[in-house]
């Protein structure tokens, strides 16, 4: 017997999954920094780093297309986290990067002020996927199509492992829009309340809001959560902005302040990993009947 599930629900789940991943991973850095203090807060990101590195041997090794999305993600959330914000964090300490101020108030933290200097290494990927890569990204086709760019192999989405995809989609799309709203706050470029910093904050919600249509007619669950990926990415760029600008409190800046909100919101990413989990394994029985 083989059951049909709504597709909206679906969507709606992964995108929930992904977007409670936002708020956490900032809490999660911040916690580790105060847990640990600044001597071996760098040996935990470390470790962090390598547990997202098992989670992805393991993806690679899974056969099933959500868990290996799940493990892709996990995976690059822990090594996005671990691995390469912290190694800012540690060289911004390291050689005495001062935080960018106002009103006594700090904006911008170190690590992220030397972050724009990866851009080139960020430039490389990009050409890697534009000219060297085929890919099932629709960004990506909309441009080599109209620059009559043509891969020697055609994308197969059955070759590709999903744990793998789903992780460099992650670290892609995280980085890449670092570097656009870092480049988009820095006065020299542009700056905070530029017309350039309003087009990207409210592009990326109609651009979100596009994407979350689409997300509404999935019905499988890995490629949902794939999907949702650029979709709360994208949408978080106009959180972030608006969280610049003052419009309300980020708690995940304080999570010791506000610990009941992030300890419920903690709840609900857990509640709703577990419904995700449970539905696909009802799906699975029910099929084999």
């Amino acid at each position: 017997m083989k059951i049909e599930y709504r597709k909206p629900w679906i969507g709606i789940l992964a995108f929930i999954v992904v977007l409670f991943t936002m708020p956490l991973g900032h809490a999660a850095m911040i916690i580790m920094e105060k847990a640990f203090g600044h001597e071996y807060v760098f040996i935990a990101a470390g470790v962090m780093g390598f547990a997202g590195l098992f989670l992805l041997v393991w993806g690679v090794m899974v056969s099933s297309d959500t868990k290996a999305t799940f493990l892709g993600l996990f995976a690059g959330l822990f090594i996005w986290t671990g691995w390469v914000e912290f190694a800012f964090v540690y060289f911004a300490n390291r050689h005495g990067v001062q935080p960018l101020m106002e009103n006594s108030e700090i904006i911008t933290k170190p690590e992220y002020l030397i972050m724009p200097s990866s851009v080139g290494f960020w430039a490389i990927l990009m050409i890697y996927y534009f000219l060297g890569s085929p890919t099932g990204c629709v960004f990506f086709n909309w441009f080599q199509k109209r620059l009559n760019i043509k891969n020697q192999q055609q994308f197969v989405p059955t070759q590709r492992n999903k744990a793998i995809t789903t992780f460099l989609e992650l670290i892609a799309l995280l980085w890449t829009f670092y570097l656009v709203l870092l480049f988009s706050y820095d006065d020299r470029f542009l700056g905070d309340r530029h017309w350039v910093t309003y087009l990207v904050a409210f592009g990326s919600l109609f651009w979100s809001m596009f994407l979350f249509k689409n997300l509404l007619h999935i019905s499988q669950m890995g490629y949902a959560i794939r999907y949702s990926i650029p979709t709360v990415i994208i949408f978080w760029n106009f959180v972030e902005v608006l969280g610049r600008w003052n419009l309300f409190n980020e708690i995940w800046i304080e999570p010791g302040k506000y610990w009941l909100e992030m300890l419920l919101m903690a709840l609900a990413f857990l509640v709703t990993l577990v419904f995700a989990a449970l539905h696909r394994k009802k799906k699975i029985r029910l099929q084999k009947i």
